[in-house]
């Protein structure tokens, strides 16, 4: 092929050739395909003369172009905004009697987990505090094989068997005419679907409540949902739940902050994770058993194996039996968080099932999607899946097969003998099903016992303080608001009259809705026997401190350098973190002349960032704030999500500019002990009472 200019071309970087081999030479990796061969140039793709095609024999380009076009995995259909990290979980004592479990043999025995948090409605590219469910799945890498406990932040579900859950997800994803809302359930396809399952009623209290819009995935609860099984050497079976408890406590947001957060930081809970992990504050929760046995479980009120039902923790009472610890940040998100697969049909010896049908349609579900997202059945050689102990089996070949088996013996029996003929089953050791009987028809039928939907509906929301059942209501309004059709709204009201008629008479109003609801009809009569559990209660089991909360601190030029610091040892001696906010990101000259760093501008640390705010502005410093639209929000919405404000006296002509009546939940800090009070009074989190003055 002839060169238009006649002259060879050679591949070097424009004006840059000397430079980089001089970069080259001083140590750093050569530059390789994926192939290993090294590469000479990275600037300029090998073409026909400096204007003229590029050749198909350029092997460089294909293989980066065709490696770019397949960065993106399908994300997965739910879940798909997640967020994880390493860690480790570490037993607090042998349960021996309980189960056979290797990681639970020895006290004090450490094993190796990865935690992925995530929203289950939107795509990928949503924000993080929609209401909706959080996932909380662990994969704790034990010394016999991988167990995930794949669960949630609420311990019941919307449906009782997994066949409907392709309908649950299809309406409450984006109508596929329009493909909007996204991470939202206030449209008509959802509440259609919900109107019409009665079932999905418990559920629908607790994403109604605070619960559904968390302050931070450290401040949240986990749980396994299903009913389990623990077996013992003996093979005697223990049921169980799983709870995973916060040790910093529960807290949520107002819903009026979580849309405020979404627009100032859609990746509020995602930076949160990873700022408390990068300064050593690491989140910690401890897990919980609920244990109970055959006999329990007969007696009990409802079924078991219902996944729409919980057991109040009063009835049975959580064992602590351990904690686990996230301490390290993944290296690369897409290696480690995207690509990591959770199956729920992953248990250990000393694990097992149980027949709730919607775990066992999930134990086939999760397998098979992973086989989807991640390329073949091959997904176990990526690093994060892969065990931490030896693994030996005869799989071999497939899609992207990384471990290269060796030898000629590839089946199982054989005659061949050790090692040649490679591992062998351990009748003593390994995984061995619970031997439950079972003799019925094969039918497709819901069971009787599955049958009452609205007795632990109505549990849930006695339960709650009058302050949440405000949440409650004003969410279901809200959301039904949403709803265009007339009918479906008045079907899902129709069901609130067998929680609380109350509640029912509230959404009603609240809808416009001028005829006397009618309540749908029951398949089982409400209880009204069943006593409140105070732990189903967020404002009811309040943190023991502030620590892990963040203050933000206006300041101005002139701001008291003192009562500053005072401020600062105050927040750090309850493990609390802060961030300063000033009228210029470059930070604020103190009385003293020194400079106060900031880490935020006004109008860039909105309030809904933080726990608490402190404002201290010098009588001068705070002239501008009165202009600054941003300042006024930055008060006004601390008052109106009912936050503690710490301040001094020259701040109080901002709060008359943003039409603020100081109330309790306003500590002064002028006086000497003004910044370890503030403090003590953040740990409450919320000046509940100032609810009733404000629209949120």
């Amino acid at each position: 092929m002839k060169r238009k200019n006649g002259k060879h071309q050679e591949h070097t970087i424009q004006g840059k050739g000397d430079e980089v081999h001089q970069i080259a030479g001083g140590g750093v990796p050569t530059l390789t395909t994926q192939q290993g061969i090294p590469v000479s140039d990275d600037q300029n793709s090998l073409k026909v003369g400096p204007r003229g095609p590029t050749t198909l024999e350029d092997f460089h380009l294909r293989e980066k172009i065709f490696h770019f076009d397949h960065e993106r995995i399908p994300e997965r259909v739910v879940h798909a905004r997640g967020y994880g990290a390493h860690g480790y979980f570490e037993t607090y004592e042998a349960l021996t009697d309980l189960t056979s479990a290797d990681l639970f043999q020895r006290a004090g025995e450490k094993t190796p987990a990865f935690v992925r948090f995530s929203t289950v409605a939107g795509n990928k590219g949503s924000a993080d505090l929609a209401r909706d469910v959080r996932g909380f799945a662990v994969k704790l890498y034990t010394q016999q094989g991988n167990w995930d406990i794949v669960g949630n932040n609420i311990p019941v579900f919307f449906i009782q068997d997994a066949i409907k859950f392709p309908d649950l997800i299809h309406a409450a994803k984006a109508e596929p005419d329009r493909d909007f809302p996204q991470a939202q359930t206030a449209h008509d396809n959802f509440w259609d679907f919900a109107s019409l399952m009665p079932e999905s009623m418990h559920m629908i209290m607790w994403i109604m409540s605070d619960r559904a819009i968390p302050r931070s995935l450290r401040f949240m609860e986990g749980f396994g949902v299903h009913t389990f099984r623990l077996i013992n050497a003996a093979g005697k079976s223990t049921f169980v739940k799983f709870h995973w408890k916060p040790k910093l406590g529960m807290q949520s947001v107002i819903w009026n902050e979580a849309v405020k957060i979404n627009g100032a930081d859609p990746d509020f809970h995602r930076r949160d994770l990873w700022a408390a992990i990068q300064s050593g504050n690491y989140p910690e929760w401890e897990l919980g058993l609920q244990l109970f046995d055959d006999k329990f479980a007969n007696e009990f009120e409802f079924d078991i194996l219902d996944a729409t039902k919980l057991i109040p923790e009063e009835q049975v009472p959580i064992r602590r039996v351990g904690r686990l610890v996230l301490d390290r940040c993944v290296d690369n998100f897409f290696a480690e968080t995207e690509q990591v697969a959770f199956c729920t049909s992953n248990i250990v010896p000393g694990v097992d099932f149980s027949n709730d049908p919607l775990l066992q349609g999930r134990n086939f579900s999760y397998l098979d999607t992973q086989i989807k997202r991640l390329g073949g059945p091959n997904f176990t050689h990526i690093p994060i899946n892969a065990p931490k102990c030896p693994f030996h089996n005869f799989q071999q070949d497939g899609h992207m097969a990384m471990v290269n088996p060796k030898g000629r013996v590839n089946y199982e029996p054989n005659s061949w003998p050790s090692p040649e003929g490679g591992p062998r089953e351990s009748p003593t050791t390994g995984f061995q099903s619970f031997p439950a009987e079972e003799q019925d028809s094969k039918i497709r039928q819901r069971s009787e016992t599955f049958a009452d939907h609205y007795s632990q509906a109505r549990q849930f929301y006695i339960s709650q303080t009058k302050t949440e059942q405000e949440h409650i209501a004003n969410s279901l309004v809200f959301e039904l608001s949403k709803v265009e059709k007339l009918a479906i709204r008045v079907r899902l009201v129709s069901h609130l009259p067998h929680i609380d008629v109350e509640l029912a008479d509230r959404v009603a109003k609240g809808l416009g809705l001028h005829e006397k609801v009618q309540p749908a009809k029951a398949a089982r009569e409400t209880r009204t026997d069943l006593k409140p559990s105070k732990t189903l209660s967020i404002v009811q089991n309040p943190p023991k401190s502030f620590a892990g909360r963040k203050v933000g601190i206006l300041v101005t030029d002139g701001t008291d350098r003192d009562l500053f610091d005072a401020l600062i040892k105050a927040i750090e001696a309850e493990k609390a973190t802060f961030e300063v906010i000033a009228p210029a990101v470059g930070g604020a000259k103190a009385s003293d002349g020194t400079m106060i760093e900031a880490q935020q501008k006004v109008g860039g640390g909105p309030s809904v960032l933080y726990d608490a705010v402190a404002v201290i502005p010098s009588a001068e410093g705070c002239q501008p704030l009165l202009k600054n639209a941003a300042a006024r929000d930055f008060v006004s919405d601390a008052f109106a999500h009912l936050k503690f404000v710490g301040y001094v006296e020259s701040a109080k002509p901002l709060f008359d500019k943003a039409g603020i009546d100081i109330d309790g939940g306003f500590i002064a800090l002028n006086k000497a002990k003004g910044p370890a009070t503030f403090i003590a009074a953040c740990r409450k989190l919320r000046q509940w009472d100032r609810e009733q003055f404000v629209i949120t």
